[in-house]
């Protein structure tokens, strides 16, 4: 062979390149379709992950017992009077304004009546009349009873005589009693106090005209009896049992912020109100001091003999469907779990349930539309892997 000639490449040589290209390209091809496979896997993870819904979870409230009750009441006058005239008149004058301490007899005001005066100068001239014309028929039967002996007057005439007499005796007695009738409403031309107490209303001034009776307007003055009061609230019927006559209270005020007065229970009711599911209570404070105030709203907090447990729950946390009242908690595995409940108070933005679920349950506060039970959730703000359900505690 000539030195100057190419050199030739084998069939081996060419073989074996062409099998490391193949392998070259397999190797690529292999790992594009491991990456791609890699990619798709996080992809349906992470898309599974997302479908799992996020829930909010607390355990119940159970720092509350139910050795308190709280509950709201009104204040009212132990003792109370409206004061209205008896007769019709003018005011003449009046002598307690609003405030004004008042003891039993004390003059509150005086009514100007003259239609009352011309009525009772009247019923005296009546009187007179009647006792004149029943003194003349005294006479007539004397002189009758007297004549009677000498037949000078028949014995029908002496009848006569006699019944004229009785008549006019009933004449008198009946313009003695209208008189003694006038006179009483007389006396009514004073208003006076009933009962030591305060005036808590005054209605009328000098000059203003009266009219007898309640006429459906307001009355002229307010006594009211301040040194107790009484208060009234409206107990539940589940807890009227545990507050018998004689349980001891705490009220407060909000004029007197952070301060409470002790009650008592006076009376009871004894029956439901089938629109509530209540029962009307009685309370009395002593108020010798003057320091509340009649109409006053106030919050009356009970001891309760007998405490309970109390579990409290975000009201957002209640579902309503065609299964009733009830709750959705989270169990160990981080499934759903419905559980029914029955509501015992209503706290507003929480509710006191009577029963359903424990102290140890993980309640969702907020559950999503359509949640059933043995849903999948993840708990917010709880770490754990991507699409798994956390379990870890939320407490």
């Amino acid at each position: 062979m000539p030195l100057d000639a190419p050199p030739t490449i084998s069939r081996r040589g060419l073989y074996i390149a062409a099998i490391s290209a193949l392998a070259i390209g397999a190797v690529v091809v292999i790992m594009g379709i491991t990456t791609r496979k890699m990619a798709d896997a996080k992809l349906q993870e992470w898309t599974e992950s997302q479908a799992v819904p996020v829930v909010a979870v607390a355990p119940p409230d159970t720092r509350a017992k139910a050795t308190t009750l709280e509950l709201p009441g009104r204040l009212e006058a132990y003792t109370q009077a409206q004061m209205y005239a008896r007769v019709s008149g003018y005011v003449k004058s009046w002598e307690a304004d609003i405030g004004t301490p008042v003891k039993a007899g004390q003059l509150l005001a005086e009514i100007d009546a003259p239609d009352l005066d011309q009525q009772i100068m009247q019923a005296e001239a009546n009187l007179a009349s009647a006792k004149a014309n029943s003194m003349l028929a005294d006479t007539t039967l004397t002189r009758g009873q007297s004549l009677i002996k000498t037949y000078a007057i028949s014995q029908q005439d002496l009848d006569q005589r006699t019944s004229d007499a009785s008549n006019k005796q009933g004449l008198v007695r009946a313009a003695q009693a209208n008189l003694d009738r006038l006179r009483v409403l007389e006396q009514y031309k004073r208003i006076v106090a009933p009962f030591d107490g305060l005036v808590t209303a005054r209605t009328t001034d000098v000059g203003a005209l009266i009219n007898a009776g309640a006429g459906g307007g307001p009355p002229m003055f307010v006594v009211s009896e301040t040194s107790k009061l009484r208060v009234y609230v409206n107990v539940p019927q589940t807890y009227v049992p545990n507050i018998p006559v004689g349980t001891k209270a705490r009220i407060a005020v909000p004029e007197y912020p952070g301060r409470t007065f002790p009650a008592t229970v006076e009376a009871s009711a004894q029956a439901v109100d089938v629109a509530s599911g209540t029962t009307r209570m009685q309370l009395v404070v002593d108020n010798s001091r003057n320091e509340l105030m009649t109409g006053d709203f106030t919050n009356v907090s009970f001891d309760l003999p007998h405490p309970e447990i109390a579990i409290n729950v975000p009201a957002s946390a209640l579902i309503f469907n065609q299964r009733g009242l009830q709750v959705a908690t989270v169990d160990s595995n981080g499934r759903i779990v419905l559980k029914q409940v029955a509501i015992s108070r209503d706290l507003g933005n929480e509710v006191e349930l009577a029963s359903g679920i424990s102290a140890d349950d993980r309640v969702v506060t907020n559950p999503p539309d359509g949640i059933i039970t043995g849903d999948k959730v993840r708990i917010a703000g709880s770490p754990g892997v991507p699409g798994e359900p956390e379990t870890a505690s939320a407490k």
